[in-house]
């Protein structure tokens, strides 16, 4: 069996912060009286991004969850399914290490903080702000802070993901299910402490049905 690259259809827009946004990066630059957690950057230019990786990753966890593709053994622990036929496994690949391996057909690029977009100049860190935040013991009540570093709400993100279309598929099919995946986000949140406010982000697409690219 044979199969064929149809065409690619090309996504580029914006992610906008509604809130700070922290995705953790290295702290092997740690600096007394810094942040305890520090945020992802790029090495060379020191610009934040938001790796392909979190935001694919999050994007398929809320589409098995909303579709049903998660199940819970006796323990309960969640699962998501292994099906190369499911919608999630259709978009976003399986790969089990068995016969029912199934590549992705969603590329996410990471996206580059557009440092153009938005005045840093306020921020008391490049690019980003730190945020303290107290944890009371429940118990003792004693305080203990800690500090995180966000990128500010407001910021920009650069965009881009491409979508493998061969031949046989149902090409609207999986521009729903990546559909699903960016409004299901936009309703949750992105990177880590999203139940305490981070996190919240609007995507906007340039083209929402995409641009075809064949070869």
């Amino acid at each position: 069996m044979t199969i064929k690259l149809k065409k690619k259809i090309l996504y580029t827009g914006t992610i906008t912060l509604k809130t700070g946004l922290h995705i953790g990066g290295t702290n092997a630059a740690l600096n007394i009286g810094g942040p305890d957690k520090f945020v992802v950057r790029n090495p060379i230019n020191f610009i934040p991004y938001i790796p392909g990786s979190s935001l694919k990753g999050k994007m398929r966890s809320l589409v098995e969850i909303a579709n049903g593709c998660v199940t819970l053994d006796e323990k309960g622990n969640a699962k998501p399914s292994d099906d190369p036929n499911s919608i999630s496994g259709k978009l976003f690949g399986v790969a089990t290490g068995n016969n029912n391996n199934r590549p992705s057909r969603l590329i996410v690029r990471d996206a580059e903080l557009d440092v153009e977009a938005c005045n840093f100049s306020n921020t008391d860190m490049l690019y980003t702000e730190s945020k303290t935040e107290v944890a009371i013991d429940r118990v003792t009540a004693k305080a203990n802070p800690r500090t995180f570093e966000r990128v500010p709400a407001g910021a920009k993100f650069k965009l881009n993901m491409v979508l493998n279309i061969f031949e046989g598929e149902n090409e609207e099919d999986l521009k729903k299910t990546l559909e699903q995946a960016i409004k299901l986000l936009e309703d949750d949140y992105l990177g880590g402490h999203g139940s305490r406010g981070y996190g919240q982000v609007k995507i906007d697409l340039v083209n929402p049905d995409g641009e075809d690219k064949t070869y």
